[in-house]
């Protein structure tokens, strides 16, 4: 499903279906200590309903399935879905996946004791998605926001990597992240407060042809790219990381999470 927003990528259009194969392989990359962050706040654990929206190819739901909560996964792209579904069924794991965008899930109220969103929570039209989401939870239910992304001013390998992107998509605003709070949009101050925040650094460590094909499935190549432009990108940043990059290594990124916690009425 191709999505055009003037927010993201002054408007390009981009369509994850188009990289879900590599996204399946490859951006299956958050360190344990990025989901015991998580679960040392008592959220997603055994005996909750969680709620994964914009879920990708599930790797939330199936990294955190082994603490015992019950998990509902949506995302726009059915192609995404379709590969959650098919990684979840081979580790045999029982997950409900949707395919539908966020502003059009359907569940009856307080349906949730969590509600996830990790890597696109400022892809949403917000005005209405905050309300709906607090619908969805349970009294005191949480939504729990979540990141991680490198730093390229600091990482060599992922600043030269950056650069490339930019050279085939210029105007790609995944570019240049520091270490900053998640941002929360002021309507979301009408049904939430915020409870907990935390800002931390990560190495994930990577090989070449796993990082490869980490930026393959960004949204700046992959999902956006021409095939012509997706074939030149592939040959030039191969010969980047042969002169950069040893066959292992880490690269520096930061994480971060933010915990709203649903107000009363």
């Amino acid at each position: 499903m191709e999505i055009t927003d003037n927010r993201i990528d002054a408007g390009k259009a981009f369509d994850w279906g188009r990289t879900s194969e590599e996204y399946a392989r490859y951006r299956d990359i958050y360190p344990q200590e990025f989901y015991q962050k998580i679960v040392d706040r008592g959220l997603c654990v055994e005996g909750q309903n969680v709620l994964d929206i914009g879920t990708g190819t599930g790797v939330l739901p199936r990294n955190m399935y082994r603490y015992g909560a019950r998990w509902t996964g949506t995302d726009i792209s059915p192609e995404q879905i379709e590969q959650a579904q098919t990684l979840s069924a081979e580790a045999g794991m029982i997950i409900d996946y949707k395919a539908v965008s966020t502003e059009e899930i359907d569940f009856p109220a307080g349906s949730f004791d969590v509600i996830t969103a990790c890597q696109c929570f400022w892809y949403f039209d917000h005005e209405r998605v905050m309300p709906k989401l607090a619908e969805l939870l349970k009294p005191n239910g949480k939504l729990l926001i979540l990141y991680m992304a490198w730093l390229p001013y600091e990482d060599r390998i992922a600043g030269a990597s950056e650069e490339l992107v930019l050279k085939y998509s210029p105007k790609w605003s995944g570019a240049g992240e520091t270490r900053h709070p998640i941002w929360i949009p002021d309507v979301a101050y009408e049904y939430f407060d915020l409870e907990d925040h935390e800002e931390y650094d990560l190495l994930v460590l990577f090989t070449k042809e796993s990082w490869h094909g980490r930026m393959k499935a960004c949204r700046g190549v992959g999902a956006s790219l021409s095939a012509e432009e997706l074939r030149q990108w592939d040959a030039e940043h191969r010969l980047l990381l042969d002169e950069i990059a040893p066959e292992e290594f880490e690269v520096l990124h930061y994480a971060a999470l933010a915990v709203l916690w649903k107000r009363e009425s």
